[in-house]
């Protein structure tokens, strides 16, 4: 499938549901790698990776180096209308966290693990 196949055949919601996942399992690998491993604390480290203010955040640190397609997949993402969003969470943090999660869906979905390894480094 190519990657504007995905881009339409997908909505940013169902992008953002499978870039969760794969988000996920980076942050963990990274604090497996990086000798966080005692269960307690992998959840408190990886919670400051996955909540809706640090994904908003570590979206501003990659935005200047995505292509234009992968800036638009962010951008739908962001402008999609969720059913609902965390208690924890404001609306912008919440928004920009989904459209970082799009992203990382429509990577995964489109093969581009090495792009998904790099964006990751950099946020890093």
């Amino acid at each position: 499938m190519t990657k504007q196949e995905i881009i339409s055949k997908y909505n940013s919601l169902s992008l953002a549901y499978i870039g969760d996942a794969v988000f996920e399992v980076l942050v963990r690998e990274h604090l497996l790698k990086t000798g966080v491993t005692v269960n307690g604390n992998m959840h408190k480290s990886a919670k400051s990776f996955v909540s809706a203010a640090a994904q908003s955040e570590l979206l501003q640190k990659i935005a200047d180096s995505l292509t234009e397609d992968e800036a638009g997949v962010v951008r739908r993402g962001r402008n999609s209308k969720p059913h609902s969003h965390p208690k924890n969470a404001d609306l912008f943090a919440y928004h920009n966290a989904t459209g970082l999660e799009a992203l990382f869906g429509y990577l995964k979905l489109a093969g581009e693990q090495k792009r998904i390894d790099e964006l990751f480094e950099m946020m890093l």
